[in-house]
């Protein structure tokens, strides 16, 4: 009976606008259809809960949240969520529809894949995993019914948030544990809780079925499945497809930890992980590992000699067998029946040729095992296992030791092995190698660059700390004497802050000595006292007789130029007060009472005079002299006309026709 027909949601429009054209799949939460959305003409897939769950406000109302929670995901291996709706009793959700097979699908059709293949299909599903982790969502139902695989090779994930709805509904606090039961983690069993390394904890199970071909945990019920997660460890892969590289049986025994602690922490840091392991591995290693299989078995059903009276026939070979005795030789007893009469020599030769059948079979089996033994493991060594974390000169001298060529290719950044070290090697740690060949290291240059925090304004064990909670070390701690960043506090770091650097390397401090006290001797005092006020200091302005200085001139001052100081510190200027030494032509001038500056002196009066004749008659007096005016070279106007004015004082000249 065609179930598609029969079911009474074909042909229906949910909302007005959603016209189911056909049933995809039927699971234990929802049915999945594919429909079009009549308003925007598109192929949609529809998700349709089961009545029993629809009919549970509880298990609805968070549904819609985590729906709306998946539907904020935009990622390109994520099946995308469009819409949440309802329809009388049906709670559906309206999704990306993606056409094509899924990973369960493809498994069934290749049985297992290359290691290679393996990590290249986790990679999109990580992923995809990743930015749900990020955006705060669990997938908790990770395999490979959920993991669609596009016409052109895309892969994407489906069911984000549905299961961590369900996890949330009145069926749980029943005892269902929701999921798939192979890929549970030990604390969704033991407890019911699940976080992103339950999610990581599925994509290494998942990982050990894509390189196997089965689930690492089997039994003859779910519950003794279930039970399996929580008392038994995943076995590594290479127990069941030998040759698999090691490291890539550490990615499932790290992924499916009992521990959560000791798993990646989420799916981003398994990705990094992953990606890093396939970079390592030999391009051609999923072909290596398949003609290996091939051979092996070519090995067991190989053809046995063509003896007279019958064709060549395909025998098993077993070692033991060539030494264990048969019942064909003798009676259990170990007393052979007597021959019969006339027969003896006939007997005598075929005996005699059965043994000689049995010395070539002994001898082709030490040949051919030889041959294989030179073929799979005496023509080769091994890259060490223990190659990656090495230091570079250890590594080199240990491979050339063994006879292998070492070329060493250009630094990389990596956030697992040190400065120096080697990240990976070609061919890969564990790999088997022909004597002579050539193995490629690349070697450390330190964790990945990050940005350097700004530290500016920290006193620097404040800054110190900033920086060591962001991975980076602190190197030299110098001075230098700032306006505007107070004394011992952080002016700059080296590199800046913002700039990109490692952090092997570390980050040198710059502290403030202060501000920096200017040079102000032979400066007008007003100006150099305004000045230091402005800087936020104290000062403090003594008058003492210049000795032939200008008076309001800068003698001395305290602090030092070039001295450290902050804003509040106390600063001296010794400042000229009277001027008795300067002979101003004619006239001899002399000192004010209190010392205040120089004495006043008597001002030329220039009107009517040629202008160069002026000027130099009241410059001679010791003024400062402006011209103003335009048109002729006569003085029409003097200011002060007259009288006495300080000497140093300025006289303005309006010149005229």
């Amino acid at each position: 009976m065609d179930t598609t027909v029969a079911d009474p949601l074909v042909g229906r429009v949910l909302d007005g606008r959603y016209r189911i054209e056909s049933r995809i799949a039927r699971g234990g939460m929802a049915t999945v259809y594919v429909a079009r959305d009549i308003r925007l003409d598109r192929v949609v897939a529809i998700k349709v809960m089961h009545p029993g769950l629809a009919s549970d406000d509880d298990f609805v109302a968070r549904f819609i949240g985590e729906a709306k929670a998946a539907a904020a995901l935009s990622h390109p291996n994520v099946v995308a969520v469009y819409d949440q709706r309802t329809d009388g009793e049906h709670v559906f959700l309206v999704m990306e529809y993606v056409p094509g097979r899924t990973l369960r699908d493809l498994l069934a059709e290749r049985g297992r894949l290359g290691p290679r293949a393996a990590l290249e299909v986790m990679q999109p599903v990580l992923a995809a995993l990743g930015a749900a982790h990020r955006g705060g969502l669990v997938h908790r139902d990770v395999k490979p019914e959920n993991v669609l695989i596009t016409r052109d090779g895309q892969v994407k994930v489906a069911d984000f948030g549905l299961a961590r709805a369900e996890s949330a509904s009145k069926m749980t606090k029943t005892g269902l544990i929701i999921g798939t039961v192979g890929y549970l983690s030990p604390e969704q069993v033991t407890s019911g809780n699940a976080d992103v390394r339950s999610d990581v904890y599925a994509a290494g199970v998942l990982l050990f079925e894509l390189l196997t071909g089965y689930l690492p945990h089997r039994g003859e019920s779910p519950l003794s499945v279930a039970f399996k997660h929580v008392n038994e460890v995943v076995p590594a892969p290479s127990t069941a497809v030998p040759g698999l590289p090691p490291q890539v049986d550490a990615l499932v025994t790290r992924a499916t930890a009992k521990d959560p602690a000791h798993r990646p922490q989420d799916a981003n840091q398994f990705l990094a992980e992953v990606a890093e392991v396939h970079g390592g591995l030999a391009p051609d290693l999923d072909q290596r590992l398949e003609e290996a299989s091939h051979n092996a078995t070519a090995v067991l059903e190989a053809p046995a000699p063509t003896l007279a009276g019958g064709g060549a026939r395909t025998a098993v070979f077993d070692p033991s067998a060539a030494y264990a005795p048969s019942a064909a030789y003798g009676p259990p007893g170990g007393t052979a029946p007597p021959p019969p009469r006339g027969t003896g020599d006939r007997m005598l030769g075929a005996a005699t040729g059965k043994y000689v059948l049995i010395a070539i079979g002994a001898i082709a089996a030490v040949i051919l095992g030889w041959a294989i033994w030179y073929q799979t493991s005496g023509q080769y060594d091994h890259v060490p296992e223990q190659i990656v974390g090495m230091r570079l000169a250890d590594a080199r001298e240990q491979l050339e030791g063994g006879g292998l060529e070492v070329r060493v290719a250009g630094k990389v950044f990596s956030d697992r092995v040190r400065k120096g070290e080697v990240v990976k090697s070609d061919p890969p740690a564990g790999a088997r190698v022909a004597k002579g060949q050539t193995v490629t290291l690349t070697p450390s240059k330190g964790r990945a660059p990050k940005d350097v925090p700004d530290v500016g304004g920290k006193s620097a064990d404040d800054a110190r700390r900033a920086l060591e909670k962001e991975g980076f070390t602190v190197g030299r701690t110098s001075t230098a004497a700032s306006q505007t960043v107070g004394k011992d506090l952080v002016v700059r770091t080296d590199p800046p802050a913002g700039e990109q650097q490692s952090p092997d390397e570390p980050v040198d401090l710059v502290v403030s000595t202060g501000m920096s006290m200017p040079g102000l001797i032979d400066t007008n005092g007003d100006e150099a006292a305004n000045r230091l006020r402005s800087m936020g200091l104290d000062v403090k302005v003594d008058k003492r007789d210049g000795g032939g200085k200008p008076p309001n001139v800068v003698l001395s001052q305290d602090p030092q130029p070039g001295t450290g100081v902050s804003r509040g510190d106390k600063v001296t200027l010794v400042v000229s007060k009277r001027n008795c030494a300067f002979d101003a032509g004619p006239i001899q001038l002399g000192c004010d009472d209190d010392g205040g500056g120089a004495a006043a002196v008597p001002v030329p009066n220039t009107v009517g005079q040629k202008v160069q004749e002026a000027r130099k008659a009241l410059e001679s007096s010791g003024f400062q002299v402006n011209v103003t005016g335009f048109g002729g070279n006569t003085v029409r106007l003097q200011t002060p006309g007259g009288g006495e004015a300080p000497r140093g004082s300025t006289v303005t000249l309006v010149r005229g026709p």
